[in-house]
């Protein structure tokens, strides 16, 4: 993939989303008189002498203890080997490529005291697909992500360990084969890299990209489902949602009729059809789904804001020359944004699933039990159903609010902290469990209108139901499930289910349609 050129401060969400997926970084070149100022006004306060923290001060609660000019270099180097406490499983790669490039936009912006060649280093891992291995847990979202961080830098100065182009392998060996030398960190360079946010909102953003997808493909199988149990898309009437403002709410009704417009089962259902009013997880589709989108779009304004800041500690102000301690690195809005992400991944997951429970009783649904023509010796969608179920409950238990814990850390100095970490690395497996309860009622839903033939669904539904059969075809006997439900989740996952309905249709994070 060709480069994304990353503006520092002004990167739209459209950008961090590219690197997501792959592409590589290049920083705009009018940036580097602003780092080299900066660097040049660390480097003024050392000839000075005054004790400034991060410079020439111990670190934490060590800030009282000063370091001689003779062992500068050693400190930086020592702050990256000690904080390197990170435990867990190594973060996905995705992930690690999003921390670098939110690291060297941070530095970028002349507020850290790093050098242009440091900077260049950093981007260069990226360059050469050196990406280092992070351990996933040991962070609590304050003092920045202070461990995995010190992993991330540590490939930076030879140390630690690196996955290039598939293999782990020690990070000398890897700079070695790309013909890249280790860096001599300067003074606070080590801090500076170890410092800020960008590991937690490298993960809440990694999540709220794959719960966009979880969302629209929700909305496809919705109107899906509505068909297939003969539902009505009056409840999407744009009067009704014009009247309560929400703007989520009527893209989600403006969207849901799209998509079943022109559909012959739903003009059947106008006739001769007894019931009054669907089920909520039919009729209230908007409301919820609409509440998602806008809890969405809120968290991602606030990761784009978080993404184009600064968020290491000390900063550096190379107009005057002073170097102020504050606290940017305190997590607190990645932690709000992920848990307002964790709520819509658990309601959409939470309301696809009402729909597939829906479709496999008759009482509600007047299709054949669990959806197989013959119940009994089939046993049809019984257990999709109950997998359904547990990922949801699953994904409720993991919802609670990491943004209300604390614990104090470093001798009480740093003495209330965010949890962002924590909150963001449950982003991903919550946003695959939604994922695969919306492929489940993707199955349950083109199952229950092949019912209805020869009506035929709308369109685009159509379109949706024909990239599922592409795959998976419809349910006669009691077969081996698993296989048609990862392929499902696939065409979710992928965004395939997306396309095939034209994503003109469906509102995105970015606007009202993607």
């Amino acid at each position: 993939m060709s480069a994304v050129a990353l503006a520092p401060g002004a990167i739209p969400l459209v950008d961090l989303r590219r690197v997501y997926t792959g592409s590589r970084i290049a920083l705009t070149p009018d940036c580097r008189a602003a780092v080299d100022a900066s660097s040049a006004a660390v480097a003024a306060v050392i000839a000075k002498g005054e004790p400034v923290y991060g410079i020439n001060t111990g670190f934490g609660r060590l800030a009282s203890v000063r370091i001689a000019d003779a062992d500068l270099a050693q400190l930086q180097r020592n702050i990256v080997l000690s904080h390197a406490a990170g435990v867990g499983e190594p973060l996905q790669a995705a992930v690690v490529r999003l921390v670098i490039a939110l690291k060297a936009a941070s530095l970028a912006q002349g507020a850290s005291g790093v050098r242009w060649g440091t900077l260049q280093a950093l981007v260069a891992l990226l360059d050469h697909d050196i990406l280092p291995v992070i351990p996933a847990q040991g962070s609590v979202g304050a003092s920045g992500d202070l461990a995995p961080l010190a992993h991330m830098t540590l490939a930076l100065i030879g140390e630690g360990e690196v996955f290039t182009r598939g293999e782990r392998m020690p990070a000398a060996r890897a700079l070695a084969a790309a013909g890249l030398a280790p860096v001599a960190l300067g003074p606070k360079e080590g801090l500076a890299l170890l410092n800020g946010t960008q590991v937690s909102t490298a993960l809440a953003l990694a999540g709220l990209f794959d719960a966009e997808r979880a969302f629209q493909a929700a909305l496809v199988t919705g109107a899906l489902s509505t068909d297939a149990a003969k539902g009505s898309d009056g409840p999407f009437d744009p009067r009704i949602h014009a009247l309560r403002r929400h703007r989520g709410q009527i893209e989600v009704a403006d969207a849901l009729r799209g998509l079943m417009a022109g559909s012959p089962i739903r003009q059947s259902h106008l006739v001769g059809d007894d019931r009054v009013q669907d089920p909520y997880c039919l009729r209230c589709q908007p409301q919820v789904m609409g509440a998602c989108l806008d809890l969405l779009r809120q968290a991602a304004a606030t990761l784009e804001i978080e993404a184009n800041g600064v968020s290491d500690n000390p900063l550096v102000f190379a107009d005057t020359g002073e170097v102020i301690s504050g606290g940017n690195f305190h997590a607190e809005p990645v932690a709000f944004a992920a848990d307002m992400i964790a709520m819509a991944i658990c309601e959409i997951g939470s309301l696809a699933e009402r729909r597939v429970a829906m479709l496999v009783d008759p009482t509600l649904s007047r299709l054949p039990a669990f959806l197989t023509a013959h119940p009994g010796l089939n046993s049809g969608f019984m257990i999709p159903q109950v997998t359904a179920a547990a990922l949801v409950s699953e994904n409720k238990q993991r919802a609670y609010p990491a943004s209300v814990d604390s614990i104090p850390t470093s001798a009480n100095q740093e003495d209330h902290v965010s949890m962002a970490a924590h909150g963001a690395r449950r982003l991903l497996p919550m946003a695959e469990n939604a994922v695969q309860v919306v492929a489940i009622e993707l199955l349950a839903a083109a199952q229950g209108c092949g019912f209805h033939a020869p009506l035929r669904s709308s369109p685009p539904l159509e379109r949706a139901v024909a990239a599922l059969r592409a795959t998976v075809p419809a349910l006669g006997e009691d077969r081996y499930f698993a296989p048609d439900m990862a392929a499902a989740a696939g065409l979710v996952r992928g965004g395939a289910l997306a396309d095939a309905v034209g994503r003109g249709l469906l509102p995105s994070l970015e606007g009202e349609r993607a």
